[in-house]
């Protein structure tokens, strides 16, 4: 890997012009260009097209580093801040060059540590495909790969379902969730998820009580989309309702984009349930949601981990295709103990 010549620094306003082009050179697939490479395959929903930045969805919270090479731009990241859980999400990493590429995304990624621990950041999720040794980089500066995600998406050619009329979505035990629903949500996804998946993630009951558009749970390396689309919530309570009546199947976040990119899903759900009602309600959603242009142009996105199959089954049924496969990998700033003792207080 050759050594590069240049600095990382704070991206300012006047960079974006360099940068919107350098995003787009990276997704190209150029001799020498570098991203994070999601999706790759199939139809091209790139990150340019999925992560592209709105000024008004750049919060001050958010985060981008460039590498000055000279005055040229050779890199970008870009970070957006969960600030409710102190984690930062990567959603770009690109870098153009014929031999320092890897360099240069080596020497952001980094400064985005250094910086991260500065602020307080708990947490570092990224997701990437398994190429241009995006993998390697992001272990080799202490991350941990806890799983896969199969990417599904359904043409816009394909129509939508009805919309559920409200007799049709309670025969069918399905509501609008409510932060009510927090335990009975969180007892779902312990059943669905993987116990170190569970501690790594770590999430807490005040998250599933936030539904909404700055919702990161469930997580998913599509979630930093649902910035730029209305964002509800669904439950399908299950037959008996479990010991105390409130035993759920299922759970669909439906992101209605309101921006030029993909609309989403994302469903949790017990092995044994029946969730094509489910995922039809979803998909009637959207298509109520929705306006003319937007419902006939974009198409859906659906994010998949691999120990949440049938679930990937049942999308397929109802018409999506895999176009990709990515892998979710974090960094905890904190120090786990194996037991409770007295630790020096810090003051961040």
């Amino acid at each position: 890997m050759a050594k590069s010549a240049g600095r990382v620094r704070a991206a300012r306003l006047t960079d974006l012009a360099a940068l919107g082009e350098l995003s787009r050179l990276a997704q190209a697939d150029g001799e020498g260009t570098r991203s994070l490479g999601l999706p790759v395959s199939g139809p091209r929903i790139g990150v340019f097209s999925l992560f592209r930045l709105p000024l008004g969805a750049f919060t001050p919270h958010d985060v981008m580093y460039v590498y000055d090479r000279g005055g040229h731009i050779a890199g970008l990241l870009r970070v957006e801040r969960e600030t409710s859980r102190d984690e930062w999400t990567v959603v770009e990493l690109d870098a153009v060059g014929d031999m320092d590429a890897g360099d240069v995304r080596f020497r952001l990624v980094q400064h985005l540590l250094r910086d991260g621990q500065k602020r307080g950041a708990v947490r570092f999720h990224v997701a990437c495909a398994d190429a241009d040794d995006n993998v390697e980089l992001f272990m080799q500066a202490g991350f941990v790969r806890f799983g896969d995600e199969r990417v599904l998406y359904r043409d816009p050619s394909r129509a939508l379902p009805e919309p559920m009329t409200d007799e049709e979505a309670a025969s069918c035990a399905i509501r609008t969730a409510s932060p009510q629903d927090a335990l009975a949500i969180a007892r779902l996804y312990a059943s669905v998820t993987p116990a170190p998946v569970q501690r790594l993630e770590a999430v807490r009951l005040p998250d599933w009580e936030r539904q909404g558009r700055d919702s990161r749970v469930p997580r998913s390396s599509l979630a930093p989309i649902l910035r730029f689309a209305d964002v509800e919530s669904y439950v399908q309570q299950a037959p008996s309702g479990g010991t105390d009546g409130t035993q759920l199947s299922g759970f669909i976040q439906v992101g209605v984009s309101k921006e030029d990119q993909p609309h989403y899903l994302k469903i949790l759900a017990r092995p044994e349930a029946e969730v094509t009602p489910l995922l039809r309600f979803g998909l009637g959603v959207i298509g109520q949601r929705a306006d003319a242009d937007t419902l006939h142009r974009q198409g859906v996105i659906a994010p998949v981990r691999t120990y949440e199959s049938p679930v990937d089954r049942r999308l397929e049924e109802e018409g999506f295709d895999a176009i990709a496969t990515v892998t979710l990998l974090m960094k905890e700033t904190l120090v786990r103990v194996a037991e409770p003792r007295l630790v020096p207080a810090g003051v961040r």
